[in-house]
């Protein structure tokens, strides 16, 4: 049983262990972590999630993008503890706040990560998305939390600027 919350900055310095530990040394210089240069993440979708003992299972966030004029969310990075990975854990991260980013009016998420994986969530190809380089073409991937939402949406991955 876990319990999700929003992630708040007591959470932290636990966040990024466990990313550390799930991801390989260097993370933070990949192309993604430029969109998130100064750019806050989204609060209400950024979420963790704890065992009935306060220990951190997983977490997962979300940073605003743009891509021309339309706005995504960037979901990533997701991940669980390696001693609670198969117990559903980042199923539970990801659906649960795919529903809150819908809820929250936002019409499309994209992410990098394995087409075989994400498909599950109903995450597909964008072939006419591009992410700065060296971003491999076939990991980015979208999902419409409207119909369409991606439809007529073209162009590079920017980092995030108010309208």
């Amino acid at each position: 049983m876990y319990t999700l919350t929003h992630e708040t900055e007591q959470d932290h310095h636990e966040v990024e262990a466990i990313y550390d530990l799930c991801f390989a040394p260097g993370r933070e210089a990949l192309s993604s972590y430029r969109l998130r240069d100064d750019v806050p993440p989204v609060e209400n979708l950024s979420h963790v999630a704890r065992d009935r003992d306060g220990i951190l299972g997983g977490a997962i966030r979300y940073w605003p993008v743009r891509i021309g004029e339309a706005s995504a969310l960037l979901l990533g990075p997701v991940a669980v503890h390696p001693t609670r990975q198969g117990e559903g854990l980042a199923s539970l991260l990801i659906r649960s706040t795919l529903d809150l980013a819908a809820e929250a009016g936002w019409q499309r998420v994209m992410l990098v990560g394995d087409a075989p994986y994400y498909q599950r969530y109903q995450f597909t190809r964008l072939s006419d998305v591009t992410m700065p380089p060296p971003t491999n073409p076939d990991r980015v991937l979208g999902r419409a939390l409207v119909p369409g939402a991606w439809d007529g949406v073209v162009g590079e991955v920017t980092r995030w600027r108010a309208d």
